[in-house]
């Protein structure tokens, strides 16, 4: 089925605050969050929650996820993705889907670490609005039924627009990490279940702790933009606007800048890897000279949603299961789909036991003159570094608002391909001066999907991808 675009529609602008996710429902939570005397934080987990319920070929309670806060005075990195087993076989061939593919799934305890830092409610009232959601259904979005492709069986007939879906089991669960937090997902009956249908060990969930990182920056013409360290792409990201920085923005420009940085990262990203050298000044110019060799990305599918109060808090968080439902893989009576980000070993070329692999889901935050002017992400796999560096240059180098930068067309470098979306087809030749095939594209879903909120002279102005079905709203 074909997934249209939503109508276009201009940027949203609040006094106070505001929310941006990719679900009607989940904005809905976050607010409901914030008028409740929540922060930013409070907002953002309420969001994720609904998410894992209303878009679930994207994410869920059984994958991973990373967040960027700033706290009123600093950045705060959250990496809370979870690692193969410590028994895993990196002899054997990289499964891209089923229980060799499902790695431990960090989300849960990563709200959890949000929420004890920095929320001012419990999970037990963030998770309400989903767990309703949940237990008593939820409509359908026009984009999200027509990406409804691939659902395990356990999950139901596949919905149309406009349906109401229910999923009581996954209400259950919710309601058990509501009530007893992540120890109800990373140990008892549904750890049990978990380990039951997968190759992962109750060790594994056992001790799976989510960490506190340092992100990662880059100066890109006065605006630093901030991405989390390996094992996300974020570097990618930071080294395709250094390169970008060291001449005028065109699509050519872009185009090769994007190819340098992700065939950088696909060398040297790795868990617990340093980068850094690349994103230093004395790198950059020489490597801006250089040919670009072709790389492949694989598609996948995430959430992002970004959220923004009162008192200066804003949080970029990003989840996802990888691709579409993940790895099919259902733990039995608890509703959680399992990912199947394992499947990203297959950048390095094998599994690494009690490693994470190559993650390709990452917030952004931009900050100018030491305070935040607001945050951002694209989703959409491997897609992401790409689409960040087009976001960016959008919002710095032209000088557009969230929305109308969200909407702008945008390519993706495949191979030795370039894709182009509708609005760059007359541009293919900028792309074929570089010895680049460009291929036209109706396929929305190739080019990802985000959220942006930044800072205004009204308060805060923002804006919701028209690929998929969200919305920005404040007050």
């Amino acid at each position: 089925m074909a997934i249209r675009l939503a109508p276009a529609r201009p940027a949203t602008v609040a006094p106070t605050a505001m929310a941006a996710t990719s679900q009607p429902d989940a904005t809905t939570a976050a607010l409901r969050a914030l008028q409740l005397g929540g922060n930013a934080v409070d907002a953002a987990i309420a969001a994720a929650a609904v998410l894992c319920v209303t878009e679930p070929m994207s994410t869920g309670i059984g994958g991973d996820a990373f967040a960027l806060v700033w706290d009123g005075e600093r950045l705060h990195g959250l990496d809370a993705a979870g690692p193969a087993p410590l028994a895993a076989d990196h002899a054997e061939p990289v499964a891209a889907t089923g229980p060799r593919s499902v790695t431990v799934p960090g989300s849960v305890g990563g709200w959890a670490m949000l929420a004890s830092r920095f929320a001012r409610f419990d999970l037990d009232t963030l998770l309400a609005d989903a767990i309703t959601a949940a237990e008593e259904g939820f409509v359908v979005q026009p984009i999200t039924a027509a990406a409804w492709v691939g659902a395990p069986p356990e999950l139901g007939p596949v919905p149309r627009e406009g349906d109401r879906v229910r999923f009581p089991a996954l209400g259950a669960t919710l309601r058990r990490i509501a009530e007893d937090g992540p120890a109800a997902l990373y140990g008892g009956e549904v750890a049990h279940a978990i380990v039951s249908s997968t190759w992962l060990a109750e060790e594994d969930l056992a001790g799976y702790q989510p960490r506190w990182v340092e992100p990662l920056t880059v100066d890109y013409r006065g605006t630093t933009v901030c991405e989390l360290p390996p094992p996300t792409q974020g570097v990618a990201a930071l080294e395709g606007l250094g390169l970008l920085a060291l001449g005028e923005p065109s699509l050519g420009a872009q185009v090769e800048c994007v190819r340098l940085a992700l065939e950088d990262a696909f060398q040297r990203v790795r868990d617990g890897a340093e980068v850094g050298d690349l994103l230093e000044p004395a790198a950059l110019a020489p490597r801006r000279r250089d040919a670009a060799a072709a790389v492949r990305e694989p598609a996948g599918g995430t959430v992002y949603l970004c959220t923004v109060d009162g008192d200066g808090m804003a949080v970029s968080l990003i989840q996802s299961l990888f691709e579409g439902f993940g790895s099919r893989v259902v733990a039995p009576g608890t509703g959680v789909v399992l990912q199947n980000r394992g499947a990203c070993f297959a950048v390095s070329g094998a599994v690494e036991p009690g490693r994470r692999p190559y993650h390709t889901i990452i917030p952004g935050m931009l900050l100018r003159d030491g305070s935040p002017l607001g945050p951002f992400g694209v989703m959409g796999g491997f897609i992401q570094a790409q689409a960040h560096v087009q976001l960016v240059s959008a919002l710095v180098d032209s000088g557009l608002d969230p929305q109308t930068a969200l909407d702008r067309p945008r390519f993706r470098v495949d191979r030795g391909d370039v894709l182009l979306e509708k609005g760059l087809w007359e541009r293919a030749a900028e792309v074929e001066a570089l010895g680049l095939r460009s291929v036209p594209s109706t396929d929305h879903r190739l080019f990802g999907g985000g959220q942006a909120i930044l800072r205004s002279e009204a308060g805060w102005v923002g804006g919701s991808d028209r690929r998929k079905d969200g919305r920005a709203a404040g007050f």
